[in-house]
């Protein structure tokens, strides 16, 4: 009996539709690492940026509070990244597995490390919604938080820096994607965009709350 080799319509479409969704999502443990890594390293941009307007918190107010409210949908991309790898390993995926886990010192910082970033994005937006009122109560909170977060942020960057360089290169490079390479490189450079996009448009939006603290820096300048 002949076997009708043709494809249907129906069956193409399904085959482009595989194709589009892995070329999305696809590149399994490679391409976890190569997200959170580029996510690591755009953040890391934006908390220099933030560590400038710290050592000039008066004049650099505005930009402090809108690259904090930038940084908030990055960090939680970083935050699910890890957070996969964290339970794809521990489910006992094979490929995650193979993987391993990070360093141990990695693994014990990561508790206070989560604990400190929600600690130093919960008080940062309560403090600007709440306005210069909560001063006295909620912004040493986010003072001691922030420190603490940066202290832990350093050493985990520190963990992951000699790396860096390579990894960025397999996604960013100008012959990046060429050959056979890991699949879902499109998915990963949208996520990231889609993220910082998220962030810009979220910091843009509550632009009209920077203005009692914009207004009150003369005082923090003076007290704090």
């Amino acid at each position: 009996m002949a076997v009708d080799r043709q494809t249907s319509p129906a069956h193409a479409r399904a085959y482009s539709a595989s194709v589009g969704i892995k070329a999305l999502t696809g590149g399994g443990t490679t391409g976890n690492e190569r997200l959170t890594a580029a996510t690591g390293a755009v953040l890391l941009g934006l908390l220099a940026v933030l560590g400038v307007t710290i050592l000039r918190i008066r004049p650099l107010l505005s930009v402090h509070l809108f690259v904090g409210m930038l940084l908030i949908p990055p960090v939680l991309l970083k935050l699910a990244t890890t957070g996969y790898r964290f339970v794809r390993y521990y489910a006992a995926n094979p490929a995650y597995r193979r993987k391993g886990p990070p360093t141990a010192v990695l693994r014990m910082m990561a508790p206070l490390l989560i604990i400190s970033t929600a600690v130093v994005l919960a008080s940062g937006v309560a403090l600007l919604f709440v306005g210069p009122s909560s001063r006295h109560t909620l912004l040493p909170i986010h003072k001691a938080s922030f420190f603490i977060w940066l202290v832990f942020t350093g050493l985990h960057v520190l963990g992951h820096l000699p790396g860096l360089p390579d990894v960025l290169r397999a996604d960013y490079s100008r012959s990046a994607g060429l050959g056979n390479d890991v699949t879902g490189r499109s998915g990963r450079m949208l996520a990231l965009a889609g993220a910082l996009v998220a962030g810009a448009v979220l910091a843009i939006l509550v632009i009209p709350e920077f203005g009692p603290w914009l207004h009150a820096a003369g005082v923090f300048h003076h007290d704090g």
